[in-house]
């Protein structure tokens, strides 16, 4: 009889995140990951502690996917420079709606007192330099802009994700240039 095959953190990540894709990460337990790699959940507990160490490392996966859809779109969507960010965070919310609501609103650590916190975030500040070069517009005054941006891209991620509203990518992108447009605008008569 050949060996069974090895279960591992790699397998088990992948799975959380079809299980995750498909019906939401509250859906996620030792029992269906164990049901989608045929196996008992014995292999689960072995490359894990438990489910919350599962978790925290399946965070960092399913971020580190968000940012390959994000350079992905950067690379196949012709848009302006400095709107693929939000464009892409808002895509994102409608196309993989269960993992937006995980990373970005049921598990979001951003906690902001001051505008300057967004900046705390890991990747944010280099985030807002990549806009300040694509927009031209110096550091200081384009973290300001895109912390604007940011927020009110969010909001429409947000709603996106919940089917409050379903706006086409069209009008998203319209809404987002006319924002930007106005805010460089008035960092110009400043």
């Amino acid at each position: 009889m050949p060996p069974k095959p090895k279960i591992t953190k790699e397998m088990i990540l992948t799975t959380v995140l079809d299980i995750t894709r498909e019906t939401g990460f509250e859906s996620v337990n030792a029992r269906n990951i164990a049901d989608k790699l045929t196996c008992s959940t014995r292999p689960i507990f072995t490359c894990y502690k438990n489910m919350d160490a599962l978790k925290s490392e399946f965070l960092h996966f399913a971020f580190d996917f968000y940012t390959q859809y994000v350079d992905t779109y950067r690379h196949t969507a012709n848009k302006n420079p400095g709107l693929v960010l939000p464009l892409s965070y808002i895509a994102f919310a409608r196309e993989e709606t269960h993992l937006f609501q995980l990373l970005f609103i049921s598990d979001i650590d951003l906690n902001m007192t001051e505008t300057n916190d967004f900046y705390k975030e890991p990747g944010n500040e280099e985030k807002a330099k990549i806009f300040s070069d694509a927009i031209g517009i110096e550091l200081t005054r384009a973290k300001e802009i895109f912390l604007t941006l940011f927020l009110y891209s969010h909001g429409l991620a947000v709603l996106t994700a919940t089917q409050k509203i379903n706006l086409s990518e069209r009008n998203i992108e319209n809404m987002l240039t006319d924002l930007l447009t106005s805010l460089i605008k008035q960092n110009n008569t400043n």
